[in-house]
């Protein structure tokens, strides 16, 4: 077999390490690749392994993920690169000898470029790309809480559109909530540190960290007493037709 990049990363089962090799390669291709990546990254390895996704090769989501916003601008004035970087993305990672299907399932982390039929892992990509992105504060915003963001996901980004994972997503996003540490105590501590200006050394191990601070919190709430179960339950009711105020507040 020929010796490539993606034979490289793909090869590799630790997913800690392949964020380590994704550090290397930005500093080497210029490739995108910030701590937004990482949280992203993390929120897909959760979905599939809480949710028990096995339709799904866990290690080409994760290695997906972490490549598909390869040649994502920095700057988002310009809506031509916004609508094309997925696409120039996966003509870049078939050059570094990725198979036609993978820079596919890369292509369609959005849906500029209307690619059709849609890969099922292209839909993972898809919800934790927009729920990822608005856990995080941006120039133009302050980060949204998860239960807001999980609203805009389904009501504003996703709307019209079918993703096939979105109801166990909300699913997911919701069993973490319950746990005891919160999904604010474990997630949106992670989000705050990826606004931080620590190295992305850091960012792995807190990823890493968090990971199994959630898995021993859902474990606890599943053994835990009904009784108990009960005050871990977020109290969370916002109506649809409360999401343009959140925008507002927000913009």
């Amino acid at each position: 077999m020929e010796e490539t990049f993606a034979n490289y990363i793909l090869n590799e089962n630790d997913w800690i390490r392949k964020m380590e090799i994704m550090y290397y390669l930005e500093k080497k291709k210029n490739v995108f690749f910030d701590k937004s990546v990482i949280l992203k990254t993390e929120l897909a390895k959760l979905f599939i392994d809480i949710m028990n996704i096995e339709e799904v090769d866990e290690n080409i989501v994760i290695t997906a993920c972490l490549l598909c916003n390869c040649r994502k601008p920095s700057n988002f004035s310009d809506i031509n690169k916004v609508k094309s970087y997925a696409k120039d993305g996966a003509e870049y990672l078939e050059k570094l000898g990725f198979s036609k299907r993978f820079c596919k399932i890369c292509e369609e982390v959005n849906r500029y470029s209307e690619s059709k039929p849609r890969e099922k892992e292209s839909d993972i990509l898809e919800l934790v790309d927009n729920f990822g992105g608005m856990l995080l504060d941006r120039f133009d915003r302050i980060a949204f809480k998860p239960d807001e963001a999980l609203l805009l996901l389904e009501y504003r980004n996703l709307k019209g559109n079918k993703n096939i994972y979105l109801e166990q997503f909300t699913q997911f996003i919701e069993k973490i909530q319950k746990a005891h540490i919160g999904l604010n105590r474990s997630i949106e501590y992670l989000s705050k540190l990826m606004n931080t200006s620590r190295t992305t050394k850091v960012a792995l191990v807190s990823a890493y960290n968090s990971e199994i601070d959630i898995k021993k919190a859902l474990e606890e709430l599943e053994n835990a007493p009904k009784e108990e179960k009960q005050e871990y339950v977020a109290d969370i009711k916002i109506n649809p037709e409360e999401i343009e105020t959140i925008v507002l507040k927000r913009s």
